[in-house]
């Protein structure tokens, strides 16, 4: 199951950049979200958030 970015994101594109799939990207709400399609459910988001954001849908 895809993860899911919180309004608690803070854009600092940590996700984006650990994701290995490349499924996240800026949104136009100005936080970064998640590609359902493209996910692959790693998890490299989730641990690679600061502010703890990003949690399984």
């Amino acid at each position: 199951m895809a993860r899911v970015i919180s309004d608690e994101c803070i854009a600092c594109g940590a996700c984006a950049d650990t994701c290995p799939v490349g499924a996240i990207a800026l949104g136009d709400k100005g936080i970064y979200v998640v590609n359902e399609n493209e996910c692959v459910d790693c998890g490299a988001c989730e641990d690679g958030c600061p502010v703890g954001a990003i949690k399984e849908k």
